[in-house]
């Protein structure tokens, strides 16, 4: 079987990792500090602070800009439920607006139009989804324009660039996951960025029981730290994105080169937007079918995210118009695209979509909101 995902792990995490069993500082020691500077070196960002994990990194990223009861997040209904869990655990409202099919990402027109129309909203997050950055330059407009703090849920983008500048830096605070699967792993991990010195201070506070430098706990916060141990697979990591993003880029490249005339819809990236295809998701009408013939030659699939979150049993309550999510819900696939692949695995799975799916002549996957995509 093809893997979709299989982390890269090897002698220097290891070597890392005996290094902090020898030392004995298990916990949130030196190596978690290291980590932490390391990470906010790639991203250009003045601070960062590890957590826990991606969920428990948005939780804290939201506290810190004092996101509580009362207040109101929209975020896309378009990505895994902690995006929006992390914002019912402060206790805000969470709202959903509609994503643009060609990103998958929030549309910001959409988002525009309502806040126009006098809805409030004092934070949104915007996921950059599969690895593409989202559309920051009109998000963080309207951040200005409507006073709302810009989340960036970078959890699947680490090494991604908008214009030049990497993802989590661009709006107010930046989140990553270090989950096994993402482009870097620590086996489970966070972080939070920022080149806001008080946010990140208040962060750091959160996740270690809302203690200050001097010892005080003066609010309340969890225990969110991240260990040593991940911290040591994660620094090492690091040191390879670079690597593991050139060769899912160059998957996925021959992914595209070798797909795009067949009657599915590939992954695009609109100008300025660096692409580092955490997944790389095509658009197929027959995706269940599609899936199977692609089991059954031993290629395994991802299906993100099969129900969009306002369709979730725990988001019930909460009333949400998104016809692109619901329908691209039914249609997207995601193929393997990690650095592991051989030049045998990418023409397997070339080869047996083409068995599938046949050529466009000329035709597109019809857009979910009415026109051609």
């Amino acid at each position: 079987m093809i893997p979709l995902a299989e982390p890269q792990l090897g002698a220097a995490e290891r070597e890392r990792v005996a290094a902090v069993i020898e030392d004995g500082h298990l916990a949130d020691g030196p190596e978690v500090r290291a980590f932490e500077e390391s990470f906010a070196d790639v991203c250009g960002a003045d601070h960062a602070v590890a957590t826990s994990n991606g969920t428990t990194a948005l939780h804290a990223a939201l506290r810190a800009l004092g996101i509580g009861e009362g207040d109101r997040v929209l975020t896309t209904p378009f990505s895994f439920v902690a995006t929006a869990n992390a914002a019912r655990h402060c206790g805000a409202d969470v709202g959903f607006v509609d994503i643009d099919p060609e990103t998958y990402a929030l549309d910001p027109e959409r988002l525009a139009t309502r806040l126009d129309a006098g809805e409030s909203v004092d934070a949104v997050i915007a996921v950059h989804l599969y690895g593409l950055p989202a559309d920051l330059d009109a998000l963080t407009a309207l951040a200005d324009d409507h006073d709302f703090a810009l989340v960036e849920d970078a959890c699947q983008a680490h090494g991604a660039t908008y214009r030049g500048e990497h993802v989590g830096t661009v709006g107010d605070v930046g989140c990553f996951s270090f989950y096994p699967t993402k482009n870097v792993t620590a086996g489970e991990g966070g972080l939070v960025v920022s080149d806001d010195a008080a946010v990140a201070e208040r962060a750091a506070a959160f996740v270690d029981h809302g203690e200050r430098e001097d010892g005080a706990h003066a609010t309340l916060g969890h225990n969110f730290r991240m260990t040593s141990i991940a911290a040591a697979i994660g620094r090492e990591q690091v040191s390879r994105l670079p690597a593991f993003t050139d060769a899912r880029r160059r998957h996925a490249d021959h992914l595209t080169d070798t797909l795009d005339d067949l009657a599915l819809t590939t992954p695009n990236a609109p100008d300025g937007r660096r692409h580092v295809y955490h997944q790389y998701t095509v658009r197929h009408p027959d995706r269940d079918g599609l899936r199977a013939h692609l089991a059954d030659a031993g290629v395994e699939t991802g299906v993100y995210y099969g129900t969009p979150i306002h369709e979730e049993p725990a988001y019930a309550d909460v009333d949400a118009d998104c016809p692109v999510a619901e329908r691209l819900a039914d249609e997207v696939l995601s193929l393997p695209v990690h650095p592991g692949l051989t030049r045998e695995d990418l023409d397997h799975i070339v080869s047996t979509v083409r068995d599938y799916v046949g050529p466009a002549d000329g035709r597109r996957v019809a857009d979910p909101r009415g026109g051609r995509s």
